[in-house]
């Protein structure tokens, strides 16, 4: 079943979802090492670590905790910011430059 973020994208394909989901320490290290890389940030391996940012039990990546598409669309009460009367804020279109998927993604729930 997929899990679909409040920007569009998969939790449910994400490692640091998949880590928690399977208590995988292997994937969190790995995940640790390439997002440090990528992000040009120190990611320890013990945050990786998340349920997908709909969860209510506040297991979550850092970055979700001070995302600023997240607080909105959970200010909203929505399940994604494809339900949004405002569909697609700026902040989504900039968001979509880097992440083109996560719109398609959101487009479709939005159409219907």
């Amino acid at each position: 079943m997929r899990m679909i973020s409040h920007c569009g994208l998969l939790c449910s394909e994400c490692p640091a979802f998949i880590a928690a989901r399977d208590n995988n320490e292997e994937l969190r290290i790995k995940t640790a090492k390439n997002w440090s890389k990528m992000y040009q940030s120190e990611i320890k391996p013990e945050s990786i670590n998340c349920h997908g940012c709909l969860s209510k039990d506040n297991i979550l990546f850092a970055h979700c905790f001070e995302c600023e598409i997240r607080a909105c669309s959970n200010d909203r009460k929505l399940e994604n910011c494809a339900h949004c009367p405002e569909y697609a804020c700026e902040n989504l279109k900039s968001f979509f430059e880097f992440v083109p998927d996560a719109k398609e993604i959101l487009d479709e729930i939005n159409k219907k």
